[in-house]
């Protein structure tokens, strides 16, 4: 989010033309945006004061208020105060659905006339804005532990501390990663289950739950179970290794989102996997992806199809025949054509397993990514 954030007032910096700043409604400095080299020179106490110390004093946010930024619903002007050292600024309130969540200042030495029909720029900040209000609706209140199992997830020690120190050092925890089917959460949707800590995590929801011991992650499967009647059907959910405390809940967010990722691509793992049924999908959900060398063979999804079955039959031509419904000197002529596309010896284990690895790293990949913590979680 901070990201984001930081994006949204370079933008608007660059549109309107002046240095710009994001505040939250406690006057917290959230990202700011100097526009230009040299533009620190110059600026008004209350801007650098924001900027060093990370807010402003409660004077300066009652002389703000007083213009009733709290109340407004569109750009407004607030005037300067030379002998406070205070220069005029254009403030646009950062709103989603009516509440608002902070503001976004302009030192724009009154260039910008709100009375003009379409001042350049205002009209694009203003939608940006909006964008800042939409982020910052999902950041949780302050003191809210799901505030510290994000940030924990994020690489904040710190946060993970604290919500350890608030279930117990010596309490035994699973991790949950639920991937809606659908990008966002419905309207008014919240995580199931007692004691557990839920937090939005990219376009994922993790739960941190605590466990009786940690050779039980029953109640972790049934919130897992729960969760997923609330979300759009195809929706998943992965179960993490349980841990004493809250000391690698990053490392947990890595097996509970991969466990996700295999549950949304294999039926006998799905909607809800753990990691510690995962078997050899462990290793392929750690691969960037398939092997080039195989581009022929998955370029052609009935091979492709019929290697993974055989595979996942232990090399049965058999089992793979029944299961593909095909006459078994079809499968052998299929069989026939893997090994000239691919150059591999089908009777050798090792090329087996690449080959395995290969149609298994393809389906994964050919899945719809969910992402958190960047591409899932390192």
């Amino acid at each position: 989010m901070r990201d984001d954030l930081q994006d949204i007032v370079d933008e608007v910096s660059r549109l309107l033309g002046a240095p710009a700043t994001l505040e939250d409604p406690d006057f917290t400095l959230l990202a700011f945006c100097a526009q230009g080299e040299g533009a620190l020179t110059g600026l008004d106490a209350v801007r650098t004061r924001s900027i060093l110390t990370r807010g402003s004093p409660a004077a300066t946010r009652r002389w703000f208020t007083d213009f009733g930024i709290d109340r407004a619903t569109a750009p407004l002007r607030t005037p300067a105060d030379p002998a406070a050292g205070i220069l005029t600024r254009l403030c646009l309130p950062v709103r989603h659905r009516g509440r608002l969540h902070g503001w976004l200042w302009l030192l724009d030495e009154g260039r910008t006339d709100l009375d003009a029909a379409d001042p350049p720029g205002l009209a694009a900040a203003v939608a940006l804005a909006d964008r800042a209000g939409a982020l910052l609706a999902t950041r949780p209140a302050a003191g809210d532990p799901s505030a510290d199992l994000a940030a924990a997830l994020a690489g904040d020690d710190t946060a993970a501390g604290r919500l350890g120190a608030a279930l117990g050092a010596r309490t035994p925890v699973a991790l949950v990663a639920l991937h809606p089917a659908d990008p966002g959460l419905p309207a008014g949707w919240a995580a199931p289950g007692a004691g557990a800590v839920a937090a939005v995590v990219g376009d994922a929801v993790a739960a941190l739950v605590p466990l009786p011991h940690r050779g039980d992650t029953r109640p972790a499967v049934a919130l897992s179970a729960a969760a997923l009647q609330r979300l759009p059907a195809g929706s998943t959910a992965g179960v993490a290794a349980a841990r004493t405390g809250c000391g690698e809940l990053r490392r947990q967010w890595s097996e509970a989102s991969d466990a996700a990722r295999v549950a949304a691509v294999d039926p006998a793992l799905a909607p809800v996997a753990s990691w510690a049924e995962l078997g050899a999908w462990r290793q392929v959900v750690r691969l960037d992806g398939p092997d080039p060398a195989f581009a022929a063979l998955l370029a052609d999804p009935v091979l492709t199809r019929t290697a993974e079955v055989w595979l996942d039959r232990a090399a049965s031509p058999q089992r793979a025949a029944a299961e593909l419904v095909v006459h078994r000197q079809t499968l052998y002529y299929r069989l026939g054509r893997i090994a000239e596309l691919t150059g591999l010896d089908l009777s050798d284990g090792g090329d087996r397993l690449a080959l395995h690895l290969a149609v298994r790293s393809a389906r994964l990949a050919a899945a719809p990514g969910r992402g958190a913590l960047g591409s899932w979680a390192s």
